[in-house]
C-alpha cells in the first residue's frame, strides 16, 4: 500500500518542525566553529549507534562497541554488537560522502551492501586474481615448472598438502571477488522471498520525491514515518533513521560533516508515541525526537569543551614532545579510551600509556583491575 501524503497534519507540526529546525542550526553553527567539533561528531556517532539498537529493542554496552571497533574486544561479539558495528560505519560512511549520496540509487545500493566489495568510501575493491581460481589452483596444485622430488619418500604428501592448500586459497580468492551484475541468492529461512524490497525502495524514493520543497525538517519526519510504514528492508531497519538524518544534510539544514543523531533523540519518546497508530502522533513524536537529539547535543558539546579546558591546563609547563596533547586528542574523540587503544595511537608502550593516562587525570569508566578504560570528567 503506498504512503499517503493527502492528508498531512500540517498545523500541529508547524510549531514543532520551526523549534527543530532552529535548535539544529545551532548544534551546527557551534559545532562547525568548535575545536572538539571532530571529537564530539564522533562521539554522535557511537552514541548514535547504540541508541539504534535501544530502539529496535537490543542492549550494547558504548563500551563493548568502542572496544569492538577498535578492535579490542574482550569477550567474543554477539549479534547485537556486530549490528551495532554495522550502524555505526554506515554512519560513517554516509559522513564521509558528499550529501545527497546515501539517497542517491548508488548510495542505497551501496549501503544494502548490494555493490562491489570496497572500503568505507565506497570505493570499488578490485579483485586480487586474473586467472579463474580453477586455473590457479591447477597451476599451483601441480607445481608447474618444478619436478617432483620422487627420491623423497615425504614428497608426494607435501605436494598433496600444498594442492589442498592451494585450491583452498583460491576458493577463498573467488569468494572475496566482486561479481557484478549477479544477483544474491537468499536464504528462504533467513529472508522472506515474497517480500520485494526493491519494490518497496522505489516507493519510499517516490515519497521522497514528492516531498521536493517542503521544510528540510517536514521531508526528514515523512522519510522516516514511510520507511517505517513500508517496512522497505527486512533486516535492516536502522537505515531508514540515518537516511533521515541525511535527508536534513542534503537539505542544508546540516552541514556537510554533520550528520544529526536521530536515534538518540528517539531513544527518549515513549515506543507507544513512536508507533502509535495515528500517523499525526507519529509525526509528532519524531519532531520531539529531532529537538530531543539536538538538545542534548548541545548539552555534550558544552561538557567536551568545558572538560577540554580542563585538561588543556595540565599542559603549562610540560616540554614540546610531550605526548599529553596528542591523548586529549584522542580521549576527545572516543567515548572511552583504553591502554592498548592509547599505546597504539601515541605509538608508546602499554605502560607508558596508562603514565600519561594518570597525568592527564582521567576518570576510570570501568572499575576493573583488568581491562580498564577512560574518559574525560
Amino acid at each position: 500500500m503506498p504512503y499517503d501524503l493527502t492528508k498531512l497534519p500540517i498545523t500541529s507540526l508547524l510549531r514543532p518542525i520551526s523549534d527543530a529546525a532552529s535548535v539544529l542550526s545551532r548544534l551546527d553553527e557551534r559545532t562547525a566553529r568548535s575545536p572538539v567539533g571532530p571529537g564530539f561528531l564522533e562521539r554522535m556517532h557511537f552514541a548514535d549507534a547504540c541508541a539504534s539498537l535501544w530502539i529496535d529493542g537490543e542492549l550494547v554496552h558504548l563500551e563493548d562497541l568502542v572496544l569492538h571497533d577498535a578492535g579490542a574486544d574482550i569477550r567474543a561479539p554477539t549479534r547485537e554488537l556486530t549490528i551495532a558495528r554495522d550502524v555505526l560505519r554506515s554512519r560513517r560512511r554516509i559522513a564521509a560522502q558528499p550529501s545527497g549520496w546515501a539517497l542517491s540509487p548508488d548510495g542505497l545500493r551501496r549501503l544494502r551492501g548490494e555493490g562491489s566489495r570496497g572500503d568505507e568510501t565506497g570505493e570499488a575493491a578490485t579483485p586480487q586474481f586474473d586467472q579463474p581460481a580453477e586455473i590457479a589452483a591447477d597451476a599451483i596444485g601441480r607445481r608447474e615448472g618444478v619436478e617432483p622430488d620422487t627420491s623423497d619418500p615425504l614428497a608426494a604428501e607435501l605436494a598433496a598438502i600444498d594442492a589442498v592448500l592451494a585450491r583452498s586459497d583460491a576458493a577463498i580468492a573467488e569468494a572475496k571477488t566482486p561479481r557484478r551484475g549477479a544477483a544474491r541468492e537468499k536464504e528462504p529461512l533467513v529472508y522472506d522471498l515474497d517480500w520485494d524490497e526493491d519494490e518497496r525502495l522505489n516507493e519510499w524514493r517516490a515519497v521522497i520525491r514528492e516531498t521536493d520543497g517542503l521544510p528540510p525538517v517536514l521531508q526528514s519526519i515523512i522519510a522516516l514515518d514511510a520507511w517505517n510504514d513500508l517496512q522497505v528492508l527486512q533486516h535492516a531497519p536502522w537505515l531508514g533513521r540515518l537516511l533521515a538524518a541525511e535527508t536534513l544534510r542534503h537539505a542544508g539544514l546540516t552541514t556537510a560533516a554533520h550528520l544529526a543523531a536521530v536515534n538518540l533523540g528517539l531513544k527518549s519518546i515513549p515506543v507507544e508515541r513512536r508507533r502509535h497508530r495515528a500517523r499525526d502522533l507519529r509525526l509528532l513524536a519524531i519532531v520531539n525526537g529531532i529537538i530531543a537529539a539536538a538538545e542534548l547535543g548541545l548539552k555534550e558539546h558544552d561538557r567536551l569543551a568545558l572538560a577540554r579546558q580542563m585538561m588543556e591546563r595540565r599542559l603549562v609547563g610540560r616540554r614540546s614532545s610531550s605526548n599529553l596533547p596528542g591523548l586529549i586528542e584522542f580521549a576527545m574523540s572516543r567515548p572511552l579510551v583504553s591502554a592498548g587503544m592509547v599505546a597504539e595511537t601515541l605509538k608508546v608502550t602499554p605502560r607508558a600509556a596508562l603514565r600519561i593516562v594518570e597525568e592527564l587525570g582521567l576518570r576510570e569508566m570501568t572499575g576493573r583491575g583488568r581491562f580498564r578504560a577512560w574518559g574525560v570528567l
